[in-house]
């Protein structure tokens, strides 16, 4: 949920605090930009790798996230999610909004319903945040972290 003091109406556009997005032609809003978390070159700094870990520190959090995950690029909306994991509505909708303020959850408005989709340029980011200087540029150690990343991927 973005508050109302954060939106700032421009003509065909909305901007609000975590980020601008277009009106698309049958009413929906589509997002044009990352969050602000994230920069435009993919590459994240200490205190957006903080606080997109923090987000995933929490477990309801954490299952959220992969949840999206497996289901992308689809999404779901959030009652689906709030049902899968057997949260209240209310409680889900806070996590969610913790999880798109870090840059790890988009969503998009369809109707009546919001879909939620992980942002999987936040999680790249953060994965090569965490593993940039990996083994001291030592390429024989991080060969076994690689390789078991490659098959999931």
């Amino acid at each position: 949920m973005v508050p109302v003091h954060a939106i700032m109406l421009r003509k065909n556009a909305v901007t609000t605090a975590y980020g601008s997005y277009e009106r698309a032609p049958v009413g929906r809003i589509k997002a044009v930009c990352r969050t602000k978390y994230i920069h435009y070159a993919g590459l994240m700094e200490s205190d957006s790798a903080i606080v997109a870990l923090g987000a995933l520190a929490q477990g309801t959090r954490l299952d959220v996230f992969r949840l999206l995950v497996r289901h992308e690029p689809a999404g779901l909306p959030a009652g689906e999610i709030a049902r899968q994991l057997d949260v209240p509505q209310n409680t889900m909708s806070a996590h969610l909004g913790i999880l798109a303020r870090a840059g790890l959850v988009r969503f998009e408005r369809h109707s009546r319903s919001i879909i939620y989709r992980a942002n999987l340029d936040g999680l790249r980011a953060l994965t090569l945040f965490l593993v940039k200087d990996c083994c001291a540029g030592n390429a024989e150690l991080c060969a076994p972290l690689v390789a078991e990343l490659a098959p999931c991927c």
